[in-house]
């Protein structure tokens, strides 16, 4: 039997019950569409925890606080949550003459109600020295940064985030040179910076930077610091620069034994590392769960060929009489199963498409289609026609003309 007589007739039986073929399609179609959504998700989800890691800056390892763990301490505090970790820590890393460390920038963070004119909010306050600027990769959109003379002459001066002035000033809302209450104190605003976006780690629009003195003297009453940031010069140093940080405060803090260390160091590229291999499980669990409507769309088409294998006895024992061979019938009704995921699976992937660009657009959340993903979706739609397919068609195949011809 010739290509072209095969596709004719394959036509010819699926349009023939319409309704029933537009049923099984539409199975396919719910899905490869669930399946193509469901990964955009996801790999959006990995771009944007990456993105957010990235953008708190580059070739980073982050100092944190943490209490002492072992024999004979029965409670330990949460990472950040300690005050172990002071400004001769971040002095003495400076200092170090480190030729991997291209700069240091401590800082102490809290969470506080801000208060101007009649408006309020609660957001992180955040103690930082003129390096932070560089080592967060932050950027001014209005005004100044803080400054080293800042720092020595404990200035009640603040740079705010976008998001802190529309919260206080409203939209478009001047804040260069009004004035803010943090506990009490009042600062004067005398820079913003420019928009980054990004959730996770904390979004930098949604924070106020004070001098770190000032926020030691005037907010914490102390002069421990929460986090201390250390870029490394290229990421190939990355490692080996953590290394020798944990090594001089270990000495410091004059702890012999690394398991009882009262910080605990961070490597960026490890973080971004962790959040890819979690992100990575949800997209392979959200691709699975969606991969079950595959499986169930995958059974209506088994269950529509044999369906048509039983209406269609006296046809194939007509067919064979006449001279058609097995392979004819078994080509003709595995054609008909892979053409219906091959139409189920075009019309998926173009649904799946217009879903994950819907949601992106309406914000819900950012979704990323690749082609890996469509290509796989469709591939899989295709095998599943044939797998599906195969019984149905060997059965059909198998049939004895004779008892077919006399089948009512």
């Amino acid at each position: 039997m010739r290509i072209s007589d095969l596709l004719h007739e394959t036509y010819s039986s699926l349009s023939s019950n319409k309704a029933r073929s537009g049923l099984t399609i539409l199975g396919i179609v719910i899905g490869i569409s669930s399946v193509i959504a469901m990964v955009s998700i996801g790999q959006g989800a990995q771009g944007s925890i990456q993105s957010s890691i990235q953008s708190i800056g580059s070739n980073l390892i982050l100092v944190m606080p943490g209490a002492q763990r072992g024999a004979g301490v029965q409670i330990s505090a949460g990472r950040g949550s300690a005050r172990t970790l002071t400004q001769a820590d971040a002095d003495a890393i400076t200092l170090s003459g480190n030729t991997e460390i291209t700069s240091v920038a401590p800082e102490l963070s809290g969470r506080y109600q801000v208060t101007s004119k009649g408006t309020n909010t609660n957001t992180s306050v955040v103690g930082v020295t003129d390096t932070y600027l560089g080592v967060r990769n932050i950027q001014l959109d209005q005004g100044l940064f803080i400054t080293d003379q800042h720092l020595r002459s404990l200035s009640k001066v603040a740079v705010v985030g976008p998001t802190v002035v529309t919260d206080l000033f409203g939209d478009g809302g001047n804040a260069i040179g009004q004035t803010i209450r943090i506990k009490n104190v009042e600062f004067k605003i005398i820079g913003v910076t420019k928009a980054k976006g990004g959730s996770g780690f904390g979004s930098q629009d949604d924070m106020i930077f004070v001098p770190l003195t000032s926020a030691e003297r005037f907010l914490a009453g102390d002069n421990y610091v929460t986090t201390i940031s250390v870029q490394a010069r290229d990421s190939s140093s990355m490692s080996t620069v953590q290394q020798d940080l944990t090594t001089l405060l270990l000495e410091r803090h004059h702890i012999s034994d690394p398991q009882l260390a009262d910080f605990s160091t961070l490597n960026q590229a490890d973080i971004v590392a962790t959040a890819s291999t979690v992100t990575n499980t949800l997209t392979i669990l959200l691709a699975a769960v969606a991969g079950i409507s595959l499986l169930v769309g995958g059974i209506g088409i088994m269950n529509m060929m044999l369906t048509n294998v039983t209406e269609r006895t006296r046809e194939i024992g007509l067919r064979k009489a006449i001279g058609a061979k097995r392979r004819d019938i078994n080509l003709q009704f595995l054609l008909e199963a892979v053409m219906l995921t091959f139409l189920g699976g075009a019309i998926g992937v173009v649904l799946g498409w217009g879903i994950s660009v819907g949601i992106n657009q309406f914000g819900l959340i950012q979704t990323k289609v690749s082609v890996s993903s469509i290509l796989i979706a469709f591939g899989v739609s295709t095998v599943i026609g044939i797998i599906f397919g195969y019984y149905p068609a060997r059965r059909a195949s198998k049939l004895n003309p004779i008892v077919a011809l006399r089948y009512e």
